[in-house]
């Protein structure tokens, strides 16, 4: 009992690690000063270097059972590159404060969508907490008008969170079959492939000044943080995994505020706040259920 007790602490730690470095992707994606198509690719490319050496280096298999998996890494690459460029373009257009809140609509929306891809009930807690992340949302929003960049960043950020809920559905039933690294490198390898026109077609000139913070982006944020997220697929349903990491928009307005000078309004603590508290109960009610 005691070592279960300990496997799943540490098992939750590991998901709120994961979250703590893919938090870093708000002030990142703010702070690099080009097209999200074209930082997406740079993310993308340099991450599969970073993935193709750990997996050599650990001696994770590369290997692909099936074609069936095939399509189904390139469909879950394609729903990432659409998340991460939408949500790179809902920074943009807002903060990293309404950005990543707005993108944490994806916990309600993959509790919804759950039950059509496996064979689970719809869990009344999963649209409970759902409510509470959406009231936390709502306290942190501005006035709803479409004039608004920062409403028009809202908008996105949701269409983003509704792109991650796919990929991570599409991917569940392979995180039990292939490594997080492994699942990681083919996206990412993917990804980088289908937007390399971007390249002849946006600008790219920022590459030369933003570079070093495009290697942190595709080492911290992509390499490290991505892969531990996908590990702890293992572990926990995605509607838990999701929920859990509710708390990273927390990290990325702390991050923001050290980092980029954003500070955080009282609006912004109290929507804080129910998010967190969604953390909590849902790591104390999947310790229950483990």
């Amino acid at each position: 009992m005691k070592s279960n007790e300990n496997q799943h602490i540490k098992q939750i730690f590991e998901l709120i690690l994961a979250t703590l470095f893919i938090s870093t992707s708000g002030a990142l994606g703010k702070f690099i000063d080009m097209p999200p198509p074209v930082t997406v690719w740079w993310r993308a490319f340099l991450a599969t270097f970073f993935i193709y050496i750990f997996c050599r280096v650990k001696k994770i298999s590369l290997r692909i059972d099936s074609k069936k998996d095939l399509f189904t890494f390139i469909l879950s690459s394609l729903f990432m590159g659409a998340h991460w460029i939408t949500y790179f373009y809902a920074l943009q257009f807002s903060n990293v404060a309404i950005g990543m809140l707005s993108l944490f609509t994806y916990p309600v929306i993959t509790a919804l969508l759950e039950p059509l891809f496996f064979k689970v009930k719809l869990n009344p807690i999963h649209i409970l907490l759902g409510v509470i992340v959406l009231i936390g949302i709502y306290i942190l929003a501005p006035n709803f008008d479409l004039e608004s960049s920062q409403v028009k960043g809202i908008l996105i950020g949701v269409l983003s969170a509704l792109f991650y809920s796919l990929r991570l559905l599409i991917l569940k039933t392979h995180t039990n079959k292939y490594h997080g690294s492994m699942l990681m490198f083919y996206q990412i390898f993917i990804l980088s492939i289908v937007l390399l026109p971007v390249l002849f077609v946006m600008d790219t000139s920022g590459i030369q000044t933003q570079f070093p913070f495009i290697i942190l982006l595709a080492l911290f944020t992509t390499a490290i943080g991505h892969t531990l997220f996908l590990q702890s697929l293992k572990y926990f349903s995605v509607s838990t995994a999701s929920i859990i990491s509710s708390i990273q928009p927390i990290f990325g307005i702390i991050i923001a505020y050290f980092f980029l000078n954003e500070i955080p309004t009282w609006n912004t603590f109290w929507g804080g706040l129910l998010i967190l508290s969604t953390v909590v109960i849902e790591s104390i009610r999947s310790k229950k259920i483990a």
